[in-house]
């Protein structure tokens, strides 16, 4: 008999190990500690047993609390400085937006999703917190996949919360659910599903904390319906109404109310809402010392800046110091144009791979060596290169076949420039050297400023539309490019006065950022002037968004290259292939389109040339006066960037 007790024994173990783990799983241990209280006003729930009702559990939450999620979620962003969350609503998330209001944080709704999402990426990289979007479930989440990749691209922190069917439902059928967890893993360092109310905070804590640690990224947390909303209301539309009879009846009577106690049960406790520590890669001493060594001995040293070299927790006006400093001729790109300001000397804008050819030293502070920089192939391979970057995949891409680096470090660039100076102790490039690189900088320039001058065949020539726009624009600027050919061009044209002042999309190349990115740099720097510089092509993304532009008082100026084509793909299209098919567009009335949404547009043509100066300063004074604005400049072909590709 004793390996027949022994077997009893076992199995009495084995099933009372899923016994526990089963009311681990439904909840039911939890809820022996942390339970729901009906209160004596509340009225009776169906198929709610009365012995669920009393008062001898030591947290307990009142069943007709009007408290809900979206007040843990505000109270999270709140704490962590977030001021704008930006949405375009549905009902899934409305206790989320109610709960942001009540707080004091702003909530700004677009026309498109999307839009919503770059305005929230906007922010993150002008404020240096998290960008904040909440959109609704099922295709609500599906327009944000294009933004959210961008900004995985663009190493952008940003949370992306998204409502969702109810727990109980979800795969069952229920309005707009799908898979949205599947979806959103590709492009985001952490994704989580709420499942109960009590775990909106430490959920909402790390996603924060995550979005920016390491190489900052986008996050996405799923708010199923019943975990936002009151309790009362949630067991309205989820309770039992009719339970059935029998045993089975009984039992899934109450497996539903378990469950729907125990999305409730201790929602209410007291819980940390402060900003968790945020962990950042830097060099180390011996990696900073090698570099110093190496810097000291170079004669043609050049620095190439991306954008992670402006992410916290190293102040732009630091790192600006601190190459100045140096000495040492830069090349700036992404987010790290503007940070040497309009004419620095050692700010080198033209034949970078004249300059890479003759470099003893090259340091990619936080630049990828992929298709800008030709996968590597325009670094010299005499040159001793310098690579660092926060993602160890970005640090070493492509290294494995057309560039080697002498030292790599995996860490944060624009601290990594601080101790590099330090260690050099006033050491400085010699000064022939970004000389000669800024003579054949003026040398160019002064080439595309005489193009800018040639009459094109038709309509004005963009260049002296840029050029002009340069001159004028305000120097506490801030630009937005969005487009293809027109804002190529004005890459090498336009310059930004000072940090933080350029916002383009990033290696994704997205179209469509422009109504986004300007809405969150006007809110992020009201005082400064927005530009958006627009081809007619990546207009038609966002243009509706001047609606958003007045009802939310962001006025932004829009200066429109509209040359009815697609330009940048016609231009090797035609050559190639002979045809200009779907590239055609029109030279449509986008300055009445802007009137219609509480705008202020103005028609740019050949004729309109002897004024153009006037109709762009007559545009900044309506600007300042509360109105968005928009130039719709006609503009005619150029040779000015043939050759360029866009694949």
């Amino acid at each position: 008999m004793e390996p027949w007790g022994a077997l009893l024994g076992c199995s009495a173990a084995v099933a009372m190990g899923v016994l526990v783990f089963s009311a681990y799983k439904l909840g039911v241990l939890y809820q022996l500690f942390h339970k729901v209280k009906c209160s004596a006003n509340a009225p009776a729930l169906p198929g709610v047993e009365t012995h669920l009702c009393g008062e001898r559990r030591r947290s307990q939450t009142e069943t007709d609390s009007p408290r809900h999620g979206g007040e843990s979620v505000a109270a999270v962003l709140r704490a962590h400085g977030v001021k704008y969350v930006f949405t375009l609503v549905g009902g899934h998330i409305s206790p989320i937006l109610v709960a942001c209001e009540k707080v004091g944080i702003r909530v700004v709704d677009t026309r498109h999703e999307a839009t919503a999402v770059f305005a929230a990426d906007a922010v993150a990289r002008l404020s240096g917190t998290v960008g904040v979007a909440a959109v609704t479930a099922g295709p609500g989440l599906t327009n944000t996949v294009t933004a959210v990749k961008n900004a995985q691209m663009a190493e952008s922190p940003l949370l992306l919360m998204g409502g969702a069917a109810g727990t109980l439902l979800q795969g069952r059928g229920a309005l707009q659910d799908i898979d949205q967890m599947s979806l959103f893993k590709p492009l985001c360092k952490f994704c989580a599903s709420i499942r109960t109310v009590r775990e909106i905070v430490p959920t909402v804590r790390k996603a924060l904390a995550v979005a920016q640690s390491g190489t900052p990224g986008p996050v996405f947390i799923e708010f199923p319906i019943d975990t936002l909303y009151a309790f009362h209301l949630v067991s309205k539309e989820f309770g039992v109404k009719n339970p059935p009879k029998g045993l089975m009846g009984k039992v899934v009577s109450w497996y539903l109310n378990n469950h729907l106690m125990n999305v409730f049960a201790g929602a209410w406790e007291t819980r940390d809402v402060s900003p968790l520590p945020v962990d950042i890669p830097q060099a180390t001493d011996d990696q900073v010392q090698k570099c110093i060594e190496l810097v000291s001995r170079a004669k043609k040293p050049v620095i190439l800046l991306g954008s992670q070299a402006t992410l916290p927790p190293t102040p732009a006006d630091d790192i600006r110091t601190t190459l100045e400093d140096l000495g040492i001729p830069c090349f700036l790109g992404g987010m790290s144009r503007g940070l040497l300001g309009k004419d620095s000397p050692i700010h080198v804008r033209q034949n970078r791979r004249d300059a890479l050819k003759e470099a003893d030293v090259v340091l990619l502070a936080g630049t990828v060596c992929d298709f800008r920089l030709s996968y590597g192939r325009v670094l010299n391979r005499r040159s001793k290169i310098i690579a660092i970057n926060r993602d160890k995949t970005q640090l070493l891409k492509n290294s494995d076949m057309f560039w080697k680096p002498t030292i790599a470090i995996q860490g944060d660039a624009g601290s990594f420039l601080v101790r590099l100076s330090k260690g050099l102790k006033g050491h400085r490039c010699p000064e022939e050297w970004p000389r000669m690189l800024k003579a054949g900088d003026v040398t160019k320039e002064n080439v595309n400023r005489a193009k800018a001058e040639e009459k094109t065949d038709h309509h004005l020539n963009p260049l002296k539309v840029l050029h002009r726009v340069d001159e004028l624009m305000a120097e506490d600027s801030i630009i937005v490019a969005d487009g293809g050919d027109f804002v190529g061009s004005a890459a090498y044209i336009m310059r930004p006065r000072g940090p933080m002042r350029w916002l383009d999309p990033g290696a994704f190349g997205t179209l469509g950022v422009g109504g986004g990115f300007a809405l969150g740099a006007k809110l992020c720097r009201p005082e400064s002037e927005v530009w958006i510089v627009y081809g007619d092509g990546s207009l038609g993304y966002s243009v509706a968004e001047f609606d958003t532009f007045t009802r939310h008082k962001t006025p932004v100026i829009c200066v429109v290259g509209n040359d009815a084509c697609w330009s940048q793909i016609s231009r090797e299209q035609v050559p190639i292939l002979g045809s200009n098919v779907a590239c055609g567009l029109a030279f449509t009335d986008y300055h009445i389109v802007a009137d219609g949404y509480g705008g202020k547009g103005y028609l740019i043509r050949r004729e309109d040339e002897d004024q153009l100066s006037d109709i762009i300063r007559e545009a900044q004074r309506e600007t300042r006066g509360g109105k968005a604005t928009l130039l719709n400049v006609l503009i005619g072909k150029t040779n000015f960037r043939e050759g360029s590709i866009s694949v």
